[in-house]
């Protein structure tokens, strides 16, 4: 399937090289996204505006281990839990709401839509705005039975020592991997420079998402769906040494796309009657009729 794409006349890849320079030298400004709030009330870990955000925390840096990843890769990669249409799929998702999120109690398909419309609105091509669109379709998880500990929240590496630059540090004195000399270390079980592509992050709809579109969006796209959450490296630069020099060339799409995941989270939901016939055609253009979860 990634042959078909990237031998098409309609090649997304073709067009980045005459276009990336100027885009990337206008990167969205925060504050024409965040319209309705500033800036400064986004990611408010010290006072979060929802009570079940700390909690959650406490969970998944408890429980989040390397061996926890690695079952968790081995059971849910295989794709076999369920087959629907792409909008049935929407459906499914909006009976989640994100305990991680101190940011919008909006459904989850209302937040896509907004992340989309804001890439949309700024003249990306259209294969960013459909990884607008299906960048927290993994969250899907939690609808099989995961808990949102496993499912949501900000990323991390396993298997090496934790970064005092994620969210809630202190949490990660519970976990097992904590005091294990294998996992515990700068390195780990990694090599300096392995490339993010050798390192497991912590289980979540981050790499269930880039897995089950991995064949349909050029790489830029998939390095924002796989690491869209791991702000401790695209915005705490924390875990460089992990990181080879692809990785680095990456990070500046990742960093493009963060904003408007963030920062399009407000209380006004789009208007989908009138948005459907694009999204619609824009589906329709990249995806096949049903996916697997």
């Amino acid at each position: 399937m990634q042959e078909k794409i990237l031998s098409s006349e309609a090649n997304p890849l073709s067009s980045l090289e005459l276009w990336e320079d100027n885009l990337l030298k206008r990167y969205p400004d925060p504050k024409a996204i965040a319209k309705e709030r500033a800036t400064e009330a986004y990611r408010n870990y010290e006072d979060p505006a929802r009570d079940t955000v700390k909690e959650f925390y406490r969970l998944n840096h408890t429980y989040q281990t390397y061996e926890f990843v690695l079952e968790k890769k081995a059971s849910f990669l295989k794709f076999d839990k369920k087959e629907m249409p792409v909008w049935a799929a929407f459906d499914f998702l909006n009976q989640l709401v994100d305990d991680s999120d101190p940011d919008t109690d909006l459904d989850q398909f209302q937040h896509l839509l907004q992340t989309s419309e804001a890439i949309r609105q700024d003249g990306h091509p259209d294969w960013m705005v459909l990884v607008g669109l299906m960048h927290d379709m993994g969250k899907v998880l939690c609808l099989f039975g995961e808990p949102q500990w496993a499912v949501v929240g900000d990323t991390f590496p396993v298997g090496c020592a934790y970064s005092d630059k994620i969210v809630y540090p202190e949490f990660f004195k519970n976990n097992p991997d904590y005091n294990d000399p294998r996992y515990n270390t700068r390195l780990g079980v990694y090599e300096e420079g392995c490339g993010l592509r050798n390192v497991h992050m912590s289980w979540g709809h981050d790499e269930y998402i880039y897995h089950m579109m991995k064949d349909y969006i050029p790489e830029p796209g998939l390095y924002m769906l796989r690491y869209h959450s791991f702000y401790a490296w695209h915005r705490e630069g924390a875990y460089d040494y992990l990181c080879d020099d692809h990785d680095r060339e990456m990070l500046k799409w990742v960093k493009l796309f963060n904003p408007y995941d963030l920062y399009s989270k407000n209380p006004t939901p789009p208007d989908w009657n009138q948005l459907r016939p694009y999204y619609e055609d824009l589906v329709a253009k990249y995806l096949p009729a049903t996916l697997k979860f």
